[in-house]
């Protein structure tokens, strides 16, 4: 005989204790380690949906979902899209050079004729920081911030926290050091406050003019040579220079750069086994050489791997599921 469903106080119960998102993700500042954790959680039932020969769940089916994109972007674009499709979604790709934004329409309006069309969420990215929570504010839409400025980049840092605990085998107590450029880093930022949140120690290490004012204040560590972040970390994440957002000279060259800042396989093999990560794109030769890259110390596509798998947590959470209810989700089940 099958059982009943659960109602009534018990389950009302285990339904309030389970951590919520709210309407949006605009950043991860401000997020309890629970409600980090329930996405990273939810996240794991739904990497196997990616290994399956039919890679599709019908958890969002009937919503709709447009991708509105400011900058150039990739992985983050596409695995959106991988995400949003798997998850059975309908998809609109929007790109700002092909919308009236670029006959003087501003952003609210663009959103708010789009939500006309009854649209259920947006995936935001644009230069301007705060950009995602502007917008979340003013349309009843569900906002996720796919990047914003110098701000935050929240699935990007969700991804990395994922990989990390996927190979050495939890959070807290880590030591993690963010390397590169981090003054213009979005990633950084958004890494920093899950990692702290989580109880990972965090440092940065870079030249002094690619390291933010104040940047202590954060509760972060700084290094001022890569040897010593090297010997201190048990994971590094390594930062591209953004020389797009360049308008000075940050460094001397690129080639003096990679001679003392970049990470190499001379460098680390003076240090035990070291988490190598990378948000990409890759700068290789830059701030990481290619033996290092395709090296047995990096986990950079088993990022871009696990950044489909967040971002359809993201999406699921947002949408009502319960992250009890993930297991069964990925096979079409409840929400």
């Amino acid at each position: 005989m099958t059982a009943a469903p659960e109602t009534g106080p018990a389950r009302d119960a285990d339904s309030a204790a389970t951590p919520r998102l709210g309407k949006d993700l605009t950043g991860l500042e401000g997020l309890s380690a629970a409600q980090i954790t329930s996405i990273l959680d939810t996240a794991e039932p739904f990497k196997e949906v990616s290994r399956r020969r039919i890679k599709k769940v019908p958890v969002l089916r009937g919503q709709t979902i447009v991708n509105l994109f400011f900058e150039p972007s990739t992985r983050t674009r596409i695995s959106f899209e991988f995400a949003e499709k798997r998850l059975s979604a309908d998809t609109v790709h929007m790109a700002a050079s092909a919308s009236s934004l670029t006959k003087g329409e501003n952003l609210v309006d663009t959103a708010r004729n789009l939500e006309a069309m009854q649209i259920d969420m947006v995936v935001m990215r644009h230069p301007v920081s705060g950009a995602a929570r502007f917008l979340a504010e003013r349309i009843p839409s569900k906002v996720i911030n796919a990047g914003d400025g110098r701000h935050e980049h929240p699935t990007q840092a969700l991804l990395d926290l994922l990989t990390i605990r996927d190979h050495l085998g939890g959070i807290a107590g880590l030591r993690v050091c963010i390397v590169g450029d981090v003054l213009h880093s979005r990633v950084a930022r958004s890494n920093i406050h899950g990692l702290l949140a989580l109880g990972a120690e965090v440092a940065v290490c870079g030249p002094p003019t690619l390291l933010p004012i104040g940047i202590s204040e954060m509760g972060v560590g700084v290094f001022t040579r890569v040897e010593e972040a090297l010997e201190w970390a048990d994971a590094l994440n390594v930062l591209r220079l953004q020389l797009e957002r360049m308008k000075h000279g940050y460094v001397p060259s690129l080639r003096e750069y990679n001679r003392i800042w970049g990470i190499s396989a001379a460098r680390l093999a003076r240090v035990p086994s070291r988490l190598i990560l990378h948000p990409g794109p890759m700068n290789r030769g830059v701030e990481i050489d290619s033996d290092v890259a395709d090296g047995p110390h990096s986990v950079i596509l088993d990022q871009v791997t696990n950044g489909v798998a967040v971002r359809m947590a993201v999406l699921y959470l947002l949408s009502g599921g319960r992250p009890d209810l993930a297991e069964a989700a990925k096979g079409g089940g409840a929400k």
